[in-house]
């Protein structure tokens, strides 16, 4: 498909494009959106992901909506207007784009995904998911089913169900929204109070986090190109529950320090901004591609660390046999705490995946304990909020390990667990455990 022009039927096609490949290919969203929209306009790939993030989120019930105007499901190569029925219906619901500009830019998207014969079905579909749509409320949009979790699978929204109780409906309901935009100051140039006047200068509301002492909540968000000295590295974006984590860590010039399954590097440079280690900072992960990504931060913020690509359970490979005064291990999860960000995560996890999840995190425990310091510390932290993958993890980790000893968090809280929302934060659990001496 070309896309040399800028027209809203571009941005669609693309969005139907990524939703496609996500569904029926298993691709994520991010990556999908990446191979689509390259030759989009800037202005017409905030669209095509606007449009992919929110048919994400509500994925069942603009499903049922569409498939009720179908005589039969659409198969093969005329799947992808299933998607692209998908992206007219979320506008015409959460866009405030006029009807008959989205209904017509939606009929053109076929055309440019090459089903020219199926756009009079596109154009009637849409037109009769009008006719049955509610009125606008005062913000433009029109209401969407969102109780008791109707826009998770099945399986997620019982395991939410039975860890929460009566809290699992803030969690979908968080699920279901945008995320704001957190920025993260980086105090080798800035701090919070002045870097939000600055933004305020440049007429960007803000607001400084209670907790998380770098952290600044944007009112409004705005594309990154807008922010003062951002290319200058002033600050990063990464959401407040993540920026958390270098206060768990707590790290002094004299520790050693390792920052497993590191990519994409916004704990590792975090770190970096707020302490000069006297021996360098590894960052270590199993992901080349993802070490990439790594470098680049640490070539933006102008700071170095030792970048090793191997498997941390391989410790022959890469440890050096000197033991390390902290470690954080952010494991690999199920991400669940992080849907409002990833929607896609929910239709491309697996029930089956969090028992294999489980099992890897466990062995992570296991194999980096030895090369703990008796009196260091590991800090054990997932986007996740199933207790399987945290609390009931650390437990068992603690009974096999009469050396290991949980640093209450808080007073009232030994390990915390951030739920979606929660001081307009992502889902995150960070756990303290001590070495004993």
């Amino acid at each position: 498909m070309s896309t040399n022009t800028s027209t809203g039927a571009h941005s669609r096609a693309v969005a139907a494009q990524a939703i496609h490949a996500v569904l029926e290919q298993g691709q994520s969203l991010t990556q999908a959106l990446t191979t689509y929209s390259e030759q989009l306009s800037a202005e017409d790939k905030r669209l095509a992901q606007a449009i992919s993030y929110g048919v994400m989120r509500y994925l069942p019930v603009l499903t049922e909506k569409v498939s009720g105007k179908l005589d039969k499901p659409l198969k093969g190569k005329n799947q992808i207007i299933q998607s692209l029925l998908l992206v007219g219906t979320y506008q015409l619901f959460k866009l405030r784009t006029k009807d008959h500009a989205a209904v017509s830019a939606t009929v053109e998207a076929s055309k440019l995904l090459k089903r020219k014969a199926l756009s009079g079905l596109v154009n009637g579909v849409l037109r009769q998911v009008l006719r049955e749509a509610p009125t606008r409320n005062d913000d433009g949009e029109r209401e969407l089913p969102s109780a008791e979790g109707v826009n998770h699978p099945r399986w997620l929204r019982e395991r939410i169900k039975a860890a929460y109780g009566v809290k699992a409906e803030a969690v979908f309901t968080a699920n279901d929204s945008q995320p704001p935009l957190w920025l993260r100051a980086n105090r080798r140039h800035t701090t919070v109070t002045d870097y939000t006047a600055l933004l305020a200068e440049n007429g960007i509301e803000a607001v400084a986090d209670s907790q998380a002492s770098d952290a600044i909540r944007l009112v409004k968000p705005v594309p990154v190109t807008k922010l003062p000295h951002f290319e200058a590295g002033w600050v990063s974006v990464q959401d407040r529950s993540a920026q958390l984590a270098a206060d768990m860590v707590d790290a002094q010039p004299e520790h050693r320090v390792l920052d497993c399954c590191a990519a994409p590097g916004g704990k590792t440079v975090h770190l970096l901004e707020r302490t000069e280690f006297q021996t360098p900072l590894i960052a270590i992960d199993v992901d080349e591609q993802r070490l990439e990504r790594v470098s680049e931060n640490l070539y933006r913020a102008e700071l170095s660390c030792e970048v090793v690509c191997a498997d941390v359970l391989d410790l022959d490979s890469w440890w050096d046999k000197q033991p390390f005064d902290r470690i954080l291990l952010d494991a690999p999860c199920s991400a669940t705490g992080v849907i409002r960000r990833h929607p896609d995560i929910k239709w491309l996890r697996r029930s089956s995946d969090i028992d294999q999840l489980v099992e890897v995190q466990q062995s992570m425990l296991e194999r980096l304990w030895p090369t703990l310091k008796p009196g260091g510390q590991l800090i054990y932290a997932t986007c996740s909020i199933l207790p399987e993958e945290n609390s009931e993890q650390i437990s068992h980790f603690l009974g096999q390990h009469s050396d290991a000893n949980l640093i209450a968090i808080e007073a009232n809280r030994p390990m915390l667990q951030l739920l979606p929302g929660e001081q307009d934060g992502d889902g995150f659990f960070y756990a303290k455990i001590e070495k004993l001496p």
